[in-house]
């Protein structure tokens, strides 16, 4: 009895333990308020113009990676920031982007979630992203000169999407979380065909409990 009471005991503590070295995250538009942009020639450049194209990278405006917050709602579209007919650098002779697209919405903390178990939460009410462009949930694990990093990233997809990384012990690291939208610049007459990807917050797990006692409350006083 003593060694079931023990067992017990340590399991509660273990549990404990996990439960304060776990931390979750979800869309938010005062925390992911940071952009950033790479971007690297495409097939077409390389294979028709390869002194034109060239890879790049800088901080860009949310707005101008067409990730846009409406209230906590999130609009990821493809990039139309750098279509500019009759550069080479950015356009091709037929009209198409030059250049394959990274744009990222996220998050950067350093000294905030430092050696726990991580989880970015966000549910995907709408996806009619048109090929080639394709979005993205990510994490990532920056060490303190940002030389390397451990991430986790995956496909959006429709409904709650749910990653989890377990983050580094060292307190310099940098965490990221966010989206990430892959594909050409493209003409802004295009966007609209081209559609986006709509995110909003997954629901706390208090409301969703609060929901489900009120369901068969609703239903008793419908049969009344």
């Amino acid at each position: 009895m003593k060694a079931l009471i023990k067992t017990l005991l340590v399991s509660t503590a273990v549990g404990v333990s996990a439960s304060l070295n776990a931390q979750t995250v979800t869309v938010d538009p005062t925390t992911l308020t940071l952009g950033y942009m790479n971007w690297q020639p495409t097939a077409y450049t390389l294979a028709n113009f390869p002194a034109d194209g060239g890879t790049g990278s800088s901080a860009w405006g949310l707005s101008a990676l067409q990730a846009n917050f409406s209230g906590t709602t999130l609009t990821l579209q493809p990039n139309v920031n750098t279509y500019t007919p009759g550069n080479a650098y950015w356009n091709n002779p037929d009209g198409t982007g030059a250049n394959q697209m990274d744009a990222n919405i996220y998050n950067e903390t350093t000294g905030t979630y430092v050696g726990v178990n991580l989880t970015f939460t966000a549910d995907v009410i709408s996806d009619t992203l048109a090929a080639p462009y394709s979005s993205f949930i990510f994490i990532k694990d920056f060490v303190n000169n940002y030389s390397s990093s451990t991430s986790t990233e995956v496909p959006l997809t429709l409904g709650v999407n749910t990653i989890s990384l377990l983050t580094s012990a060292n307190v310099g690291d940098h965490i990221q979380y966010g989206f990430e939208t892959y594909g050409p610049d493209t003409n802004p007459a295009s966007l609209a065909a081209l559609e986006s990807v709509v995110i909003t917050p997954v629901p706390e797990p208090a409301s969703l409990a609060l929901l489900a006692l009120g369901l068969p409350m609703f239903l008793i006083r419908r049969r009344k």
